[in-house]
């Protein structure tokens, strides 16, 4: 096992390595009049005490701009594998200090969704396979195909007038009410809380029905197995045969779909965070790409994809637990 995890973590190494090729690349194609015109403005934000030419020459030495792509991408890896990531053009600050600041509210977004997904979806995936072709199965299917059909900005809509503007249960967006603050303990908290409900609401709506879909024909297929036949012919109960011998049998292909999951935990709803006007890392990002904000915008798809290549690796080392049959040689 740990022979395995060390080969993938080095082929992991070197495909990040080609990927952020590809980012700097990408940055790197952008026409020189783009950054001439990002120094400009940066000249007119408050606190600044460079010049014009002081900050481009400072720009275009930090990416290598002043040098061939091979060598400034040489430049770009130095930097970003020694902490230096550098300043947000759009943020004004420290890249990393506008990324903690917005990271763990959608991570907390992210795992309500994500487990609040796993205790919905999977066992009402499994009810309607269980119960196929009756009632309970077809009310699944069409909850679970609503769930797909709906946009997450028409979901979000039909959210926000039902539960805020015609009941007022919740606010529009926003993460706490302008009059609290946090010395108010736990008032403040259940307000964010309560900030929380109509974001994670949305999310779960939009994403249940693909999980209930794949869990429910992951496990029919495994129902009509000769084995789960034999099962029941020798009289075992149907209990033991659906959750012992059938459910087992299906985890890894929700394995797969889960592991790949991982990414979602860390990378914030853009869409959702930017209608509830959630300060996660969806948003920060959507602004940051749209401010034309190189530095910001580099980190978080190079964090991306550092995320998708380790729950790879996790759906791959989870095989082995799910199913003692799979083997790692």
């Amino acid at each position: 096992m740990l022979k395995y995890i060390l080969k993938r973590l080095l082929l992991s190494f070197v495909i990040l390595l080609f990927v952020m090729f590809i980012i700097y690349t990408l940055m790197y194609s952008l026409p020189g009049s783009y950054i001439e015109m990002k120094a400009m403005e940066m000249v007119t934000k408050p606190g600044n005490t460079k010049t014009f030419e002081e900050l481009l020459s400072a720009m275009k030495a930090r990416y290598g701009l002043d040098k061939g792509i091979f060598v400034g991408y040489l430049v770009y890896l130095k930097n970003f594998f020694t902490g230096n990531f550098g300043d947000s053009w759009y943020y004004t600050i420290p890249v990393t200090e506008e990324f903690n600041k917005t990271i763990w509210n959608s991570f907390i977004l992210g795992a309500v969704f994500f487990v609040a997904e796993m205790l919905i979806a999977i066992p009402l995936g499994v009810l309607a396979a269980r119960k196929q072709y009756s009632t309970t199965d077809y009310v699944v299917t069409v909850v679970s195909l609503i769930g797909i059909s709906l946009p997450t900005f028409f979901t979000a809509a039909l959210l926000k007038l039902v539960f805020s503007l015609d009941l007022g249960w919740f606010d529009l967006g926003g993460m706490h009410n302008a009059y609290l603050s946090p010395e108010m303990g736990s008032v403040w908290f259940w307000d964010g809380v309560a900030h929380f409900v109509l974001p994670s609401l949305t999310l779960i709506i939009v994403s249940i029905g693909g999980l209930m879909r794949y869990t429910r024909t992951n496990m029919l297929e495994v129902l009509n197995a000769d084995y789960i036949r034999t099962a029941r012919a020798k009289g075992v109960a149907e209990n033991k045969v659906i959750y012992k011998h059938a459910f087992r049998n299906t985890l890894i292909p929700l394995v797969t779909m889960l592991g790949g999951s991982l990414p979602g935990l860390f990378a914030g709803a853009l869409i959702t965070e930017t209608l509830f006007s959630i300060e996660g890392i969806g948003f920060a990002s959507f602004n940051a790409m749209v401010g034309g904000d190189i530095p910001f915008t580099m980190f978080y798809l190079t964090f991306m994809a550092i995320l998708t290549l380790l729950g790879n690796l996790m759906s791959d080392v989870s095989y082995a637990l799910v199913d003692p049959r799979v083997t790692l040689d």
